[in-house]
């Protein structure tokens, strides 16, 4: 007899979003967020929702290699048990093509699933310790005016930890250039917003010794940075250790760890003072135990997100508040974003998101049966 909590279908479904503008980063910006929809559903009739977020100008993963994996995990997650929920989700990462943002939306759509029957907020699943937490608000990479506009309607929010991307000047442009253009927009941004907490996150964009300089030049202007994120390539961990010896401003990883073993070695040799955990870059369970490293090993916290929507935005919010001691916290995307197609999840006061209203799982439902 098939029980209950018996895994019956596994679907996806495209979710392309458009933006009110193009996200930009250091590598690339995106002007429609071309995500995907998974459902879950038992043979009680339970539904569990998942999202996978693919962004190509962080990781080079794409819609179509996201699709293409969860539709290869049907065979091992059609039959099984949502009870399972981990033994499923340590099975994932050896199928074929698997990537990051697919192991997330299946593992998020079994613990929605699971959770829901239960009549369990997923905060509460993971550990019930906060039901609000305070997130910055991002300026995206573009003009010093831009900037500038971006951080007063930031501030008019009540959000006080602004995000700043950088690294991203003209191809053409020399470093120098390059620099003295953040630099700009670094003050512009302190000017309008004289009391605000500021985060650099250069994803990948500078040379230690550039990063370096420009902390110089910051220097002079009085601005010390809360934090800098990624200031150096992927690859480069004498970089980060080079910066984060200094002591100059806390250097927290992202591209650099998209995984427990990642957390392990960059903790191990002290290359950084924070872990960035991304549910989207390696998936839920994986993200728990580079939670379990970080704290181990004295790293503070960090939880960010590509560019998701209301639904994978909520599910970090639980994970992180239900958990407790994320020292940053980065999970603003849904605000830039021209359409919201759910019902439900987590609200935003400010810079404050509010879980409580969640009374079982993530709590969040499409609003479209076609989704």
């Amino acid at each position: 007899m098939t029980a209950p909590t018996t895994i019956r279908a596994l679907t996806v479904a495209p979710l392309d979003i458009p933006l009110h503008e193009p996200f930009g980063i250091a590598s690339g910006a995106q002007e429609v967020a071309r995500n995907l929809l998974v459902a879950v559903e038992l043979t009680d009739g339970t539904r569990g929702y998942g999202e996978a977020a693919p962004f190509p100008a962080f990781n080079g993963e794409t819609q179509d290699m996201a699709h293409a994996a969860i539709l290869a995990a049907r065979s091992l997650v059609e039959g099984a048990d949502v009870r399972e929920w981990r033994r499923i989700a340590l099975a994932l990462p050896a199928l074929p093509g698997m990537t990051g943002s697919a192991r997330c939306a299946i593992e998020t759509a079994i613990l929605d699933a699971l959770t829901r029957r239960a009549r369990l907020p997923l905060w509460a699943f993971f550990g019930g310790v906060a039901t609000r937490i305070e997130t910055d608000v991002t300026v995206t990479t573009g003009g010093i005016a831009a900037a500038a506009r971006a951080a007063q309607a930031i501030v008019a929010r009540g959000v006080t930890t602004i995000k700043i991307k950088i690294g991203a000047g003209d191809p053409d442009a020399t470093t120098i250039r390059t620099m003295e253009h953040d630099l700009a927009r670094i003050v512009a941004i302190r000017d309008v917003a004289p009391t605000a907490r500021l985060i650099l996150d250069g994803n990948c964009g500078y040379t230690a010794p550039d990063a370096l300089r420009l902390l110089d030049m910051l220097g002079v202007h009085g601005i010390v940075p809360a934090l800098f994120e990624q200031p150096v390539a992927k690859d480069d961990e004498e970089g980060l250790r080079r910066l984060t010896a200094t002591r100059r401003v806390p250097v927290a990883a992202d591209e650099s760890v998209a995984s427990a073993t990642d957390a392990a070695r960059l903790a191990r040799n002290a290359a950084v003072d924070v872990l960035n955990i991304k549910l989207m870059k390696c998936g839920i369970v994986e993200a728990l135990d580079i939670a379990a490293i970080a704290r181990t090993a004295g790293l503070h916290l960090m939880i960010g997100g590509m560019v998701e929507s209301l639904l994978a935005m909520t599910v970090s919010a639980c994970f992180a508040a239900g958990q407790g001691g994320f020292r940053f916290v980065d999970l603003d995307t849904p605000l830039f974003l021209a359409e919201n197609p759910f019902d439900g999840g987590m609200t935003y006061h400010g810079g404050t998101i509010d879980l409580t209203l969640i009374e079982a799982g993530h709590g969040v439902t499409p609003r479209s049966p076609a989704l």
